[in-house]
């Protein structure tokens, strides 16, 4: 560890009203949920911040529940938590299935969701179903003595690369998924990497269908990506091309032309090229929008 630790300062509140307090001050603690990240800076001899606020016994940011208003996940839930957990296996599996592809052991039992969140990475591997599942961000800060809350769709929480709505005095206490998102659509998921574990993505999909029942007909579409753009996008274009329609062939085709040329902005960084990520994006929509579809991608696909 080339980071000197014994420089840092970290408060540990065992409630989220002193927490909150904490961020209030002139000289407010960076937060810190998991750590995975911080770490890796640490380790690197890097020094992100001099205060650091320790969210590890805030217990109140912890539980999984579900109700008639949907789902609703605590921020400091961990991926192993997600993987493991029998509601979100039942209610929404794609988080699960998500969940499992984070890291290794180490860093699914580390890293939360808040954090993930926080963090805002481009690169993120909830973020994409996150919005796929039209979830919403719950806030929190000190109002004098009570705390106040407010709620905001995470399609409108990543305001530019890192950079999130939330004010500085913020914390993330809750993730949403609202019950009409549970019901009745299908989901989808793809993450590629270097390697299948303890990879950084370069490419991730995820994309919720709602289906007719008697036609078949696409009535609803969201497509979340996450390491094509400076922010974790939706695909406006691509959505709009598949709904109104069946989900075969043709659709998907016309589809994924238009979200390449219209809803990706992707780069060459140290991890790909923009046009490998452009590539794969194409082939992995393909392959999603076959599945939810029931038809076969091997035509549509070079070999």
């Amino acid at each position: 560890m080339r980071g000197d630790l014994g420089a840092l300062e970290v408060a540990r509140p065992r409630r989220l009203v002193e927490a909150l307090a904490l961020l209030a001050e002139p000289e407010r603690p960076t937060p810190l949920a998991g750590g995975t990240d911080l770490w890796v800076a640490l380790n690197d001899g890097k020094q992100p911040s001099r205060r650091y606020l320790d969210l590890s016994r805030l217990d109140e940011l912890r539980d999984i529940t579900a109700s008639s208003a949907g789902l609703r996940l605590g921020a400091r839930t961990t991926f192993t938590e997600l993987r493991q957990s029998k509601t979100v296996r039942g209610r929404a599996p794609v988080l699960a299935a998500m969940a499992a592809t984070v890291g290794a052991a180490a860093i699914q039992n580390r890293g939360t969701l808040g954090g993930s969140l926080g963090n805002a990475s481009p690169a993120s591997d909830p973020a994409p179903v996150l919005l796929a599942l039209d979830a919403r961000v719950e806030l929190v800060r000190r109002d004098g003595r009570r705390v106040a809350r407010r709620v905001v769709p995470l399609a409108d929480y990543f305001t530019g690369y890192r950079t999130t709505a939330a004010t500085p005095d913020e914390l993330i206490s809750a993730i949403e998924i609202p019950a009409a998102a549970l019901t009745g659509w299908h989901y989808g998921y793809r993450k590629v990497g270097t390697r299948r574990a303890q990879a950084i993505s370069k490419v991730v999909a995820a994309i919720g269908v709602s289906l007719d029942r008697r036609s078949g007909v696409c009535v609803g579409a969201r497509i979340a990506w996450g390491s094509v753009a400076p922010t974790t996008i939706r695909a406006p274009h691509g959505e709009g091309a598949l709904v109104g329609r069946r989900l075969g062939a043709q659709s998907a085709v016309e589809a994924a032309a238009a979200l390449v040329n219209d809803d990706l902005h992707p780069i060459d960084d140290l991890r790909s090229t923009a046009f490998y990520r452009s590539a794969v994006a194409s082939r992995l929509f393909l392959e999603l929008v076959a599945e939810l579809g029931g038809f076969s991608a091997a035509a549509l696909l070079d070999p």
